[in-house]
């Protein structure tokens, strides 16, 4: 009973000394906000979305903080870090590298190229102004055949790529009939090399026969001379660094989707204060964003090198078009696809037909951006640009109207 008593006495002196401090029933229990908030006044999880000051940071501090994550995560690709290197240093190293590409693209600008032809016909004279314009040329080797049939017994034989037979026809007009072999690529480039022959041929005749003329022709500038590696880097070289930024971030958003789906960190950003749209976009135009950065470095670093840029502004602004284009499309492709390889396969085929697509508008893109380049734009090429602009804020929007009706619990 004794441990009673002391027990009972024990929790009344419990109360009795609680009892005694002054109004400490009236103090109220601070506790915390939940979740907690920084010495800023900003949540953990604002913090780990980031923020911005003011109203702009309420609308756009979270889909900053998702963007600057997609581009963060970037380092780590280490395809996408080569692939900008190669671009960078092919923008960077463009007056050197071109000489080796027109080597591939135009082999008779290389020296020590050769094409055996021969030349067979009934007029000596006419056969030896062929064969000295000929010799002119760069990348042909010519020589003369007795007759038709040993030179075809020659070109059978392997001796010579082609046979060039020239006649006069019953009004004394010179013809030339050109045999070289079907050997795919090899016979394309030389039947470039022929065609440049045969019309200087033909301006010679017209200006040997000009007094046959009715009426005298009209005076022509005289030819200026010109780098035989322009056409080469306006047609080929600065579309190619125009359009790698926008297949590759193209490439990048269905990669970045597709692997939050797969490992279910897109359910975690959803529960942030992002719906799936503002996750969308913030991916989509991070990245779109990057194409235009990269086309505008490889054009200061184009001009840089010699190469002049006529219009930089308007193929800054036609990267931007193409890639919130292919970006928006890459989006609603790996939002749609069951997984990884089948949205690679949906985007690569998807790139494939826009190419297609393209080679039947008045103006093809790679066109456009030369014309731009070079500074002989066309009404046709402001239409082009204007059509691109449209057609990819509609895109745009379609697919943001999309993903508001996609059952995000299929994702």
């Amino acid at each position: 009973m004794s441990r009673d008593r002391d027990r009972r006495s024990g929790r009344n002196g419990a109360r009795n000394s609680s009892a005694d401090r002054p109004g400490d029933d009236q103090v109220p229990v601070q506790r915390g906000p939940n979740p907690p908030r920084r010495a800023d006044n900003t949540s953990s999880a604002d913090s780990r979305l980031g923020s911005l000051p003011g109203p702009i940071g309420s609308l756009f501090g979270p889909r900053w903080a998702v963007a600057r994550r997609e581009l963060g995560s970037l380092r780590s690709e280490k395809t996408i870090v080569l692939a900008l290197a190669i671009q960078l240093v092919i923008a960077g190293f463009s007056s050197f590298l071109v000489v080796g590409l027109v080597s591939l693209y135009d082999p008779g600008s290389a020296e020590g190229y050769g094409a055996e032809i021969v030349i067979v016909g009934e007029d000596a004279d006419d056969v030896q102004q062929l064969r000295a314009l000929a010799d002119e040329r760069d990348g042909l080797e010519p020589s003369v055949a007795g007759d038709r049939d040993e030179a075809i017994q020659a070109f059978d034989d392997g001796q010579f790529e082609a046979i060039l037979e020239v006649t006069r026809d019953a009004e004394n007009r010179l013809v030339v009939g050109v045999t070289a072999a079907d050997d795919g690529l090899e016979t394309t480039l030389l039947v470039v090399q022929l065609q440049d022959l045969l019309e200087a041929l033909e301006h010679e005749e017209r200006v040997a026969n000009v007094d046959a003329l009715d009426a005298p022709p009209l005076s022509v500038p005289a030819e200026t001379e010109a780098s035989p590696y322009v056409e080469f880097t306006y047609t080929v070289l600065v579309p190619l660094l125009l359009f790698l930024p926008v297949f590759i971030s193209g490439s990048i958003v269905v990669d970045s989707l597709i692997e939050e789906r797969s490992r279910g960190t897109l359910e975690l950003l959803r529960v942030s204060p992002l719906s799936l749209v503002d996750v969308a976009d913030a991916k989509l135009l991070a990245i779109a964003a990057l194409a235009p950065l990269q086309a505008a470095a490889w054009l200061v670093l184009l001009a840089v090198n010699g190469t002049g840029i006529a219009s930089p502004t308007a193929l800054v602004v036609l990267v931007s078009a193409l890639a919130l284009l292919v970006t928006a499309a890459g989006t609603a492709i790996a939002l749609v696809a069951p997984d990884r390889r089948q949205a690679q396969i949906g985007y690569s085929v998807g790139i494939v037909a826009a190419l297609v697509i393209a080679t039947l508008l008045p103006e093809h893109p790679a066109n456009t951006v030369a014309k731009f380049a070079i500074g002989s734009p066309t009404a046709t090429t402001w239409l082009s640009l204007v059509g691109y602009c449209l057609v990819a804020v509609v895109v745009f929007l379609g697919v943001r109207a999309g993903i508001t009706r996609l059952d995000t619990d299929s994702l």
